[in-house]
């Protein structure tokens, strides 16, 4: 078993930033992917960001490349997600989760753990 936790999140304008964190405990946590997916109201549950387990490989949707940036501390058991240039749409709750492999994965079906999510909201 993996127990994920989110924090970080927050009310931001347009145009800030915020640094959502997520920890882990339970089995082990590096040999794992790590992925950040979102889901806003209304709308189903999308991929944002992964890392291998390493950290050498990270993936990211299109809507967020080039704003954020995943990054993970295995000592910490942690996995990071700096956002900046904060967008209106980027409102959701976001949600951290463990994959069933080493490598980042986009599909939410190769992930098996899953955090409870952290609301992020951007005002215009």
């Amino acid at each position: 078993q993996v127990q994920l936790v989110e924090s970080g999140g927050g009310l931001v304008q347009a145009g800030g930033s915020l640094r959502l964190s997520c920890a882990a405990s339970g089995r082990t946590f590096s040999s794992n992917a790590m992925g950040w997916f979102r889901q806003a109201p209304g709308k189903e549950r999308e991929f944002v960001a992964a890392i291998s387990w390493g950290g050498r490989n990270t993936y990211y949707a299109d809507a967020v490349k080039g704003r954020f940036t995943i990054s993970r501390n295995n000592a910490k058991k942690t996995v990071y997600l700096q956002m900046n240039s904060l967008k209106p749409e980027d409102t959701a709750v976001y949600y951290c989760a463990a994959a069933r492999g080493s490598g980042p994965e986009k599909r939410p079906n190769e992930y098996d753990y899953w955090g409870q999510g952290t609301q992020v909201t951007v005002s215009s």
